[in-house]
């Protein structure tokens, strides 16, 4: 096979980097999902606060991110925003970068089971990690930002603080996450 040019290489990377922008601006760079996530995380600290069982609030928890598609959805018209859009072809990466996190999920219902107690923090470190390649295909940095300080920040303070308080932290970060793409998404 042979290598392609370097001209059409870039032909081909500005075609990349249009499909990108598209991405970034029809989807308003996936915020409708972070304002949904702000919404899940607000469920998992109520159901994180009630006196509950560990492995029946642990239930619970997994429990809270199923309306993720009804509320994303929700969100996504009120901003009119179709979050099904195919008519990019990069909704296929979109795609692949969620299957990924459900993959990771494994190993949230492992520590249900072997760690209970700190299975909320792996939850969150998870939820904080598939962010990264989103900050490829929205060309946002936010993205890269929070897929580190999620991770990290899920890890410090679900070994030192209650998960209720784990949970309106990252609550309150979705908040302020949804607010700075509102204000790149609208320029």
């Amino acid at each position: 096979m042979n290598r392609m040019s370097d001209d059409k290489f870039n032909e081909y990377a500005l075609g990349l980097d249009a499909l990108r922008d598209d991405m970034k601006y029809s989807q308003k760079a996936g915020l409708p999902f972070i304002i949904t996530a702000a919404i899940i995380w607000a469920l998992i600290a109520i159901a994180t606060s009630l006196d509950l069982p560990m492995y029946t609030s642990d239930l619970v928890v997994f429990c809270c991110a199923c309306p993720l598609m009804p509320i994303a959805l929700l969100v996504g018209k009120i901003l009119k925003v179709d979050i099904l859009d195919k008519k990019n072809v990069l909704w296929k990466a979109g795609i692949l970068f969620t299957c990924n996190q459900m993959i990771y999920l494994l190993i949230a219902m492992w520590a249900m089971s072997a760690v209970p107690e700190k299975m909320v923090m792996v939850y969150a470190m998870i939820f904080g990690a598939h962010y990264l390649p989103y900050s490829w295909l929205y060309k946002e940095k936010i993205y890269l930002v929070s897929a580190i300080l999620i991770t990290i920040a899920s890890l410090i303070l679900g070994l030192t603080v209650p998960r209720n308080v784990l949970a309106i932290v990252l609550m309150c970060y979705e908040i302020v996450f949804a607010v700075v793409l509102y204000r790149t998404t609208r320029e």
